[in-house]
């Protein structure tokens, strides 16, 4: 793709992303859930028929993607990508240098944990890159993860198997920048199968209707017990 190209999808995407009722949907999907058009229309508060359009066009974008299952329909972002760049512009629509408020969600349970598409966000998000890091579990160098053979080793013991589990298509373990923290959290495989494993354990819940995680009494145990998460790490900021 020549720069001129690159230059006009770029805009293009610009330019669908920027409609304040196509960004609520999208933010909607950031939930990593496949949600009907018609909650998608709840959502960004508009008519079914206006939703429709836009989502025909960010169908069309290949920015979500239509699931079929039986009479019913759903829409979800359309790959892993669509989430990172929809974090990094809610990151850039409030720069750090010029807030004088807290950022991100006003919600406390979103700013707790949350998902941010596929894995963990929020201070919890941040507060397991803390703890995997003191441990010697995983590495930041440059803007990146790496999992150490610790990590592999105490992962692997937790039910995560980062060679089996893994697609070689997709990073094991990348940095994202939490919206809310202004930090980074845990994406890729690592953080597709975190979610997972604690939501199949019940120390994780989603809430209906929302991006916020609730934490069960056994999750808040196990967390400092196992994780070795620092007491009280939802104060911090």
């Amino acid at each position: 793709m020549s720069n001129a190209d690159a230059g006009n999808t770029i805009a293009e995407i610009a330019s669908l992303v920027g409609d304040t009722s196509r960004a609520k949907i999208l933010t909607a999907l950031m939930s990593g859930m496949a949600l009907t058009a018609g909650e998608l229309a709840d959502h960004a508060d508009i008519t079914a028929q206006t939703a429709s359009g836009h989502l025909a066009k960010l169908t069309e974008a290949m920015l979500i993607s239509l699931v079929k299952q039986g009479r019913h329909r759903y829409y979800k972002l359309a790959n892993p990508q669509v989430a990172q760049m929809l974090q990094a512009l809610m990151c850039v629509a409030a720069p750090e240098v010029k807030l004088k408020f807290k950022v991100g969600p006003k919600d406390e349970s979103l700013r707790i944990a949350r998902t941010c598409y596929d894995h963990i966000a929020g201070k919890l998000g941040v507060a397991l890159v803390d703890a995997f890091s003191i441990q010697g579990y995983i590495l930041l160098q440059d803007d990146a993860f790496s999992v150490t053979p610790a990590g592999i080793e105490f992962f692997a013991d937790f039910g995560i198997n980062l060679i089996t589990d893994c697609s070689t298509k997709q990073f094991i373990c990348r940095t994202c920048l939490d919206w809310s923290e202004r930090r980074p959290h845990i994406a890729g495989q690592l953080g597709v199968r975190l979610l997972e494993c604690l939501i199949e354990m019940k120390w994780l819940v989603r809430m209906p209707d929302s991006r916020a995680l609730s934490i069960t009494s056994k999750g808040q145990k196990e967390l400092h017990d196992r994780f070795h998460l620092k007491q009280n790490w939802w104060q911090e900021s």
